[in-house]
């Protein structure tokens, strides 16, 4: 028996040592800290990607951060210089590029001055920042009815049941919540996931674009699972939501382990083999992986193997330039499968350089803050 019990604490600390090494000691063409270096410094001379042509889009907001936590992440003082410099350039000379506070997709900008505030301190970020996060529970007088009948049962008014919401309003209310300590904004976006995973999650975990639109595309799920890990991270254990966000975020990575392909990656439509492997996805379902095995919600001998086989799929897709191929271009729902298929496919889209630094961020940062 002392033989047999020696011999357990002796295997015991390499099996835990194979499982985190997942998550490390890449080789160098998959090295997160050049990878990212790459995707990263793109940025500073990338130009605005503009939601409707007009204002800063949430691909680019979603990018922005992720260089910004790249730059505290790895120390990279001249990109954080870089990152604000070009905030302050939006700020003083394109103001007209400042998203209007009245739609989920355009008020999800607040989360970028915020975590600006909360790496800095300057008043000016909050001040900027803030009333995105507020406004998403103030109903402005021209709303319609069903924005109100959301609003009346303590709801964002910018409720509307597309997967992707869970991304934009999650984002906004926990930088908030990490600017101000004030648990009024943990609690609104809780509430707010707890609601769209009872209406809207399949027994099998995964997420059909909208209720109308039965498939599974793979970044609809992505910001979802995204969104989740963003509240995991935050909550604490003893919140009253905590059990079933967790709960549903359990459910959809036991499924997208099932349904990730040989390659490492997933598929533009996650439960068709005959689709193609889609970037932007991909990486988002990996930064939700990565962050759970790092969390201790996911168990590292199971999930520590599917996270390191993503990470290494996806940096194929990066070229010397730090560009991000195969990302499927913004789309709309539409209950046509082809549809799905047939979408254009870009190299440095946004949705999925920012998706990247996630993964890379989450790869690098040992305190996930």
């Amino acid at each position: 028996m002392i033989k047999k019990t020696l011999l357990f604490l002796l295997i015991l600390p390499v099996q835990l040592l194979i499982a985190q090494s997942n998550l490390v000691n890449f080789p160098a063409e998959a090295d997160p800290m050049e990878v990212g270096h790459r995707i990263a410094h793109r940025f500073i001379a990338g130009k605005h990607m503009l939601h409707a042509g007009k204002w800063i889009s949430y691909p680019e907001t979603f990018y922005w951060t992720g260089a910004i936590n790249y730059a505290r992440v790895t120390n990279d003082a001249k990109l954080m210089q870089a990152m604000k410099d070009r905030f302050s350039k939006l700020v003083s000379s394109e103001p007209q590029l400042l998203p209007p506070k009245n739609h989920v997709d355009l008020n999800m900008f607040g989360s970028l001055p915020l975590r600006l505030y909360q790496l800095t301190t300057e008043e000016s970020y909050l001040d900027l920042g803030l009333p995105y996060a507020d406004t998403q529970w103030q109903v402005p007088e021209n709303a319609g009815q069903e924005a109100k009948n959301w609003a009346q049962q303590g709801y964002s008014w910018q409720t509307r049941m597309w997967i992707d919401d869970m991304y934009m309003i999650t984002i906004v209310q926990t930088a908030a919540f990490k600017a101000t300590g004030e648990s009024k904004y943990l609690d609104r976006a809780a509430k707010e996931m707890v609601l769209y995973l009872d209406k809207l999650q399949r027994p099998n975990g995964l997420f059909y674009h909208a209720p109308d639109v039965p498939y599974y595309w793979g970044r609809g799920n992505g910001w979802m699972a995204a969104g989740m890990t963003e509240l995991l991270r935050m909550l604490p254990k003893d919140h009253a939501d905590r059990p079933r966000i967790l709960k549903g975020y359990l459910t959809m990575m036991e499924s997208l382990k099932k349904e990730q392909r040989k390659s490492g990656m997933w598929n533009q439509l996650i439960d068709e083999a005959d689709c193609w492997a889609e970037t932007s996805g991909s990486a988002m379902f990996a930064y939700a992986i990565i962050t759970g095995v790092k969390h201790g919600w996911l168990r590292e001998k199971q999930y520590g193997p599917v996270a390191r086989r993503a990470w290494l799929a996806l940096a194929k897709y990066v070229d010397g330039q730090g560009a991000v191929s195969e990302i499927c271009v913004g789309t709309n729902k539409k209950n046509d499968k082809q549809y799905y298929y047939d979408r254009p496919r870009h190299t440095g889209d946004y949705h999925g350089q920012a998706a990247y630094m996630w993964c890379i961020n989450a790869l690098l940062d040992a305190n996930d803050k």
